[in-house]
């Protein structure tokens, strides 16, 4: 009986709550009805369903949520579309293709798949839209935003803070053996004088052969270097793509900022990382950082920061920082990975400008709810130390941290740009040089931008892929016929 009334009075108090809070509900444009349709929400995952259990804030962002359905005649279902990737390209190719307007969506896609849908039109265009303001930095992940947009459009949108992505854990543990106070990186971080020079000089001071056995035993960091190529680029004001004056989808990769960050990163991982040794896997990294013989680690925040993180068990205290400021830049930066939502241009103007309006507020935080806490929810249990939630996370999930990759509407980088080009490019840094190897990998980039921009089929860009890879393999063959030939003839007895 005690349970029930407690429970009796906590629901009084959310409908009291709820009834005042609705005053706060913002004004909205009228005469928008949707007349009881259905509008989908299709993520590429499983949805889950509205906690029976919610905590004050979610009863307050479904009473919102609830509010907005009733307001606007419209009923909000998530419904998983596709697969991660091809797979839901297909489905929204589909969608395009039929012209089926029946259903009202709004569709969540990974950047790394939308370069196709963006060149052939299948995405509506936010910006033409007068009921809503993507300048509102306090809605709209502006890096998504500029992302997304072609010209004068753009194609797709995302709310709120950013996720952040490229980061520096630190070993505060390998750092105190060094004479190394850590609390001074969190003050040079505080202060924006964490900069390339800074961290390049504690990787020198870490990275040591204790036994005189020429093999470092401490090394200054480990980790992904393709993140540590990508955090140092976008980070020196750079990018491998960009669009020209006749907005046409280019190659940036050439300039001087992209070298200059290239070079540096790739002295700094030849000269203080612990890379892979032979035989281990792809992310040996891993558990390298958490053995304790590394400083720093260059991997995501989610390693760290989210529930059931990969440093979760590590028994050394760590720290994190944002990756230090580049001498072309002038802020912390990493480069954004978040889900886009994008209309399928299939319905007319206004049911889209409705359902762009109806979602702008539908995904908005609830009044009451204090955004400037709530992202917090279990980092404290799970970091180390404060100051790597209170300054470096709360610092990084402001969305002028975050820059777009636009070598993304080429193709997910591990896939089809990470065994041609990309991956071998970035890679290659460790042993060669960017001017060298973007000689190399230039064409095919060309032709990957031509594909995109509409001045080449796909089809004449597979038969390219497959006369290079002809041309590379008879190049082989030869160059092995050739040095048997030497080898023959220098066993052969010399003539009397």
């Amino acid at each position: 009986m005690k349970k029930l009334v407690s429970l009796l009075l906590a629901l009084m108090l959310v409908m009291l709550c709820t009834a005042s809070l609705a005053e706060d509900y913002p004004e909205v444009v009228e005469g928008i009805d949707f007349g009881g349709a259905t509008l989908y929400i299709n993520p590429y995952w499983e949805q889950p369903p509205r906690s029976e259990e919610p905590t004050e804030e979610q009863e307050l962002q479904y009473a919102y949520e609830d509010w907005l359905m009733e307001k606007f005649n419209v009923k909000v279902e998530y419904a998983k579309l596709g697969d991660w990737g091809d797979a839901q390209v297909e489905e929204v190719q589909n969608i395009v293709s039929t012209g089926d307007t029946s259903a009202l969506r709004v569709i969540l896609m990974p950047p790394g798949f939308v370069g196709t849908p963006m060149s052939q039109g299948w995405f509506a265009d936010w910006a033409n839209n007068d009921l809503i303001d993507l300048k509102d930095t306090e809605l709209w992940n502006t890096g998504i935003v500029d992302f997304m947009t072609m010209g004068d459009k753009v194609l797709g949108v995302a709310t709120g803070n950013p996720e952040p992505r490229q980061c520096l854990f630190f070993n505060k543990k390998v750092l105190e053996d060094a004479g190394i106070d850590w609390n001074t990186i969190y003050d040079m971080q505080r202060d924006g004088t964490w900069t390339w020079d800074a961290f390049e000089k504690l990787c020198a001071q870490l990275t040591k052969d204790t036994d005189a056995n020429g093999v470092n035993d401490i090394y200054g960091l480990t980790g992904n270097n393709n993140d540590l190529w990508m955090a140092a680029v976008f980070g020196n004001n750079g990018s491998f793509f960009d669009f020209d004056e006749n907005n046409k989808l280019v190659v940036t990769a050439g300039s001087d900022n992209v070298t200059e960050a290239l070079t540096w990163a790739s002295n700094l991982w030849n000269n203080y990382a612990r890379g892979p040794l032979e035989g281990e896997n792809w992310d040996y990294f891993k558990e390298v950082f958490k053995s304790g013989n590394c400083g720093f680690y260059i991997y995501q925040t989610y390693g760290g920061y989210n529930e059931n993180a990969e440093l979760a068990d590590m028994e050394d205290p760590w720290g994190c920082v944002a990756f230090p400021k580049a001498p072309k830049g002038d802020d912390y930066y990493y480069v954004i990975s978040d889900n886009v939502a994008v209309v399928p241009n299939i319905y007319d103007e206004q049911t889209t400008k409705n359902i762009e309006y109806f979602y702008s507020l539908f995904m908005s935080t609830a009044p009451g709810i204090d955004k400037d806490v709530a992202w917090i929810g279990q980092k404290y249990n799970i970091c180390s130390d404060e100051r790597a939630v209170d300054e470096t996370y709360a610092m990084l999930r402001e969305p002028q941290h975050g820059k777009g990759d636009k070598s993304l509407y080429l193709g997910d980088n591990n896939k089809i740009l990470g065994s041609n080009t990309y991956g071998n490019y970035l890679w290659g840094m460790t042993w060669n040089t960017p001017t060298a190897l973007l000689e190399g990998i230039k064409p095919t980039w060309d032709a990957l931008c031509a594909v995109f921009n509409g001045d080449m089929t796909q089809d004449d860009f597979n038969k390219m892929l497959e006369e290079k890879a002809a041309a590379e393999a008879a190049a082989a063959e030869a160059a092995a016929a050739e040095a048997a030939a030497e080898e023959t003839a220098e066993e052969a007895p010399a003539a009397e």
